[in-house]
């Protein structure tokens, strides 16, 4: 039987970097470390060995202190300690999008609850940077067009990992606009939600946090009905 986690190790696993982004954006695959391969290995032997379809969550792209260190989906080197259990030795990093949604995944029932059901993903699964910042694929024009195969494969191979076609969730108003074009040419999901995106709602609505963690509690629960 291949699981859910075979298919995603082996693809992460082989990722490699575009070569033709425009030459002032950077990007990071830290798939190629034998650390992160460890980790990546880890993590979905531990939550994913099995073939049960997860409802897609999908961000824009990693950052370069979450994924961007780790390679998974919003996951700091402390957070994969404290909350996936497992051990590693990278460096602390600051990452506001993974505060959030490990408070997510601990309000949901803690990490083997909640990705026994969804799969934490992005519409471009490698970090990009800007002049040593986070940069999003659809920060501009060229960029965008650029990537679109890219990303276009990416989500059609990790539909392929096992997913539930009924719905998904996007993180971002913006991000919303891209995966709506995307599944208006391919026709992956049957409908898309969309929620704030995590480092939105720390770095602007940090005072209303418990609400907004209310309304992904409410609306993960509304797509497994």
């Amino acid at each position: 039987m291949i699981t859910f986690a075979d298919k995603a190790i082996a693809y992460y696993n082989a990722l490699a970097a575009p070569t033709n982004l425009p030459p002032e954006v950077g990007v990071m695959n830290p798939y190629q470390t034998p650390d992160v391969q460890r980790i990546v290995g880890e993590f979905y032997t531990r939550f994913y060995t099995d073939t049960t379809p997860r409802i897609f969550v999908l961000g824009i792209n990693p950052g370069r202190f979450g994924a961007g260190v780790t390679g998974i989906s919003f996951t700091t080197p402390q957070n994969l300690r404290r909350y996936c259990g497992i051990e590693n030795d990278l460096r602390d990093t600051p990452e506001l999008s993974s505060r959030f949604i490990y408070q997510v995944v601990d309000a949901f029932g803690g990490a083997a609850e909640f990705y026994s059901r969804f799969f934490l993903t992005s519409l471009f699964p490698l970090a990009l940077t800007k002049a040593g910042k986070n940069y999003n694929f659809y920060d501009d024009r060229q960029t965008t067009e650029t990537l679109w195969p890219a990303i276009t494969e990416t989500v059609r191979t990790q539909t392929g990992f096992g997913y539930d076609r009924r719905v998904a969730v996007c993180l971002g108003r913006k991000n919303e606009t891209y995966l709506r074009r995307l599944n208006d040419q391919q026709g992956f999901f049957d409908r898309i939600v969309t929620l704030d995106h995590p480092r939105y709602i720390l770095q602007y609505k940090s005072k209303d946090m418990p609400i907004y963690l209310e309304t992904y509690i409410a609306t993960l629960h509304d797509c497994l009905d």
